[in-house]
This record gives C-alpha cells, sequence and structure tokens, in this order.
C-alpha cells in the first residue's frame, strides 16, 4: 500500500547491547513488553522471530537487524547497497537464513535473501513491472514463497518461489478473481499476507468499498475470495491476519489515520477465511492494529499491536484487552515449549520481547 512510507534514522554500530526497559502495563495483565534498546532511530515493519533467542527485524534505510541472545545485543546485518530502500518484511529460517523484502513501485521492490546470518545477501528478485507493487511475503516452511503485489492490470499479482527464496517466478493471473475499485493491500507489518499448512495461505485487502479475504489451497495458483464486514477506506481495511490452523483465523485493521478509534477493527473465522464475524466495538482491541499473531503453547490467546498501544485475547480474537500503551507496528511469535517467544518491532527503533 503506497501511502505507508515512514521515514526514519539509519542504524549505527555493528553490534548493540541491549539494556532490558519494562513495558506499562494495564489492568492487572499477564503480559508485558520488555524493550531491547537497538542503537538505531529505523521503523521495523519487517520482523521475524525464530524462537526467544533469535529475531531479525528490517527497516527503513535499508536497516536489517539480527539477535542470538533475546536483545541483549543487536546486529547490524544491513545488505550492502540497500540504504535508499525501505524493508516492510521479513521471514528467518533459522539464525542464518532469512529472506528480506523491500517495497516501492517498480524496481524498489526487492528480495534479498542471506545464508550466512547477514554477512553476505544476495538479490534473488527486481519487479521490473512499473506498475506492481509489492507489500508482503510469507513462506509455507523452507521452501515455498509467496509474495504479494498490489493489483496490476485488475487484478492481485503473485510471485512464487519453490527453493527457500532464491528465485522467484510472477505466477498467471487467471486463477486469481479480479480487484475491486481502488483495492489494495497494506505494507503495514509484513503480515497482508501469511501462510499456513501445506500450499495454503491468505492475504487480505482494504481501500475498496469494503475489506476481502483471498485464500489458496494450491500454492497461490488459485484463489477464493470473502468479503470481510471491517472498516474499509482510502485508509481502512484489514491490516494483519494471523491463523491458528487451517479454519481459525483473526483479523486485525482498523483506519490508519485514526489510530485511537476501534473502527470495526477486528473480525474472526472459524472456516477457514469463508465467513468472517466482526468483533464488536465493546470488545475490539482500542484502536487500530497493524499486526497480530497467535501466542505459542496457547490455543486461542492472540497479541495485537499497533501505535497507540498492544492487546491480547485469551479468547481466539472474540474479545481484546489492552495491555501496553506505546508504538509497535508489528508482532510475531515462535519456537516451541521453553524456546518459544513473541518479538515485536516498530518506529525509532523499537524492538521487545513479550514477557509474561
Amino acid at each position: 500500500m503506497r501511502f505507508l512510507r515512514v521515514a526514519a534514522g539509519a542504524a549505527g554500530g555493528l553490534f548493540l547491547m541491549a539494556q532490558v526497559v519494562p513495558a506499562q502495563a494495564h489492568g492487572g495483565s499477564s503480559y508485558r513488553w520488555e524493550l531491547t534498546p537497538t542503537g538505531t532511530t529505523a521503523q521495523f515493519r519487517g520482523l521475524a522471530a525464530v524462537s526467544k533467542d533469535v529475531a531479525w527485524v528490517a527497516g527503513t534505510e535499508g536497516t536489517v537487524l539480527r539477535t542470538v541472545d533475546g536483545g541483549k545485543r543487536w546486529q547490524n546485518v544491513s545488505p550492502k547497497g540497500a540504504e535508499k530502500l525501505q524493508f516492510r518484511d521479513v521471514e528467518a529460517f533459522d539464525a542464518r537464513s532469512a529472506v528480506a523484502l523491500t517495497i516501492g513501485p517498480g524496481e524498489e521492490s526487492r528480495v534479498y535473501r542471506t545464508a550466512d546470518g547477514g554477512n553476505t545477501w544476495t538479490e534473488t528478485f527486481r519487479n521490473t513491472d512499473p506498475n506492481a507493487f509489492y507489500d508482503c511475503f510469507a513462506f509455507n516452511g523452507s521452501k515455498h514463497g509467496l509474495a504479494l503485489s498490489d493489483p496490476v492490470d485488475g487484478k492481485f499479482r503473485i510471485a512464487a518461489s519453490t527453493d527457500g527464496g532464491k528465485s522467484w517466478k510472477v505466477q498467471p493471473n487467471d486463477g486469481m478473481p479480479a480487484a475491486l475499485p481502488g483495492e489494495f493491500a497494506f505494507a503495514a507489518s509484513g503480515t497482508c499476507l501469511v501462510a499456513g499448512a501445506g500450499r495454503t495461505a491468505w492475504f487480505a485487502t482494504g481501500g475498496g468499498d469494503r475489506p476481502r479475504v483471498f485464500r489458496t489451497f494450491d500454492g497461490g495458483r488459485h484463489w477464493k475470495v470473502s468479503d470481510s464486514p471491517m472498516a474499509s477506506g482510502e485508509a481502512a481495511g484489514i491490516f494483519s491476519l494471523a491463523f491458528r490452523n487451517s479454519l481459525f483465523g483473526v483479523a486485525v485493521g482498523g483506519d490508519f489515520l485514526k489510530p485511537n478509534e476501534a473502527v470495526k477493527a477486528a473480525s474472526v473465522t472459524y472456516d477457514g477465511g469463508r465467513t468472517w464475524k466482526l468483533v464488536p466495538a465493546d470488545k475490539a482491541p482500542k484502536g487500530y492494529r497493524s499486526g497480530a499473531h497467535f501466542v505459542p503453547g496457547s490455543p486461542s490467546t492472540v497479541v495485537a499491536v499497533g501505535p497507540s498501544g498492544s492487546d491480547v485475547s485469551y479468547d481466539g480474537g472474540r474479545s481484546w484487552k489492552q495491555f501496553y500503551d506505546g508504538s509497535f507496528d508489528s508482532v510475531e511469535c515462535a519456537g516451541h515449549g521453553a524456546n518459544a517467544g513473541c518479538w515485536a518491532s516498530g518506529a525509532k527503533g523499537a524492538v521487545a520481547r513479550l514477557v509474561r
């Protein structure tokens, strides 16, 4: 989505020591954020959680950071030559392998890949269509990936990878439903497109007269689409999707220009995105939310973040409670058991770990 362009400063230093700072809690919630200062003022909308110890963030001015010790130290692993680009998504397979997406019209949309912890990067995709604008991408495991562009010639565009991001191929559009007038996706948190088990994936939209959710079961070759009861408009729609399994999912968003208002800001699905139920305003997040993710180890705990605060739901997104009033753009959880962890990232170099 083209209007979501945010300027911020560059990252500094090779290793950045983190000093943990407790986040402000609300209402006795059992969750809080612990900030891990990164030493940079970049805005990190790209976030990849690998475990409680390993995470990657990617943002403005070509900045990519990595931690392998729970945020105590952040290493600047930014690709050389990307300083004028904006990273909006990063997908990490482990502590050494990651793929990062830059956004923008034409050749500003690119994909970079590393297999050595960010010491070196290879550009594996560069968009050459001036009408395309890639917003986000997602992987089913370590091989199959999909990247989403705003509509070109009346349809959303998909580029696919079958080799872990080493190469990409733009897919035929005959299996993609037509876009609505003014419809687009939001490059807000790297979660406008999410992947499920097998070859399943979903992406969400806004901008048109109603937001919609597209779903595929064959790795992006064919898509079906459903309407959503959430808000839509010039700066409104679904900004983030999160799925616990192939049926149970949550959508969050609202109006980017009204960050403190819960403008039809959340919905839930129990049938894989075929139908969506709006969360009432009195139970919804307290404002526009740009990212959401399910917490490991719980079947129905979800965390959502946005510029006006963070919320937690213990009932699969049917009701939400705010536990933090600071700003984040993205949230992601990963890992299993004692190795599981959730991370958030946002403006002015903010990155935090979720603590219970």
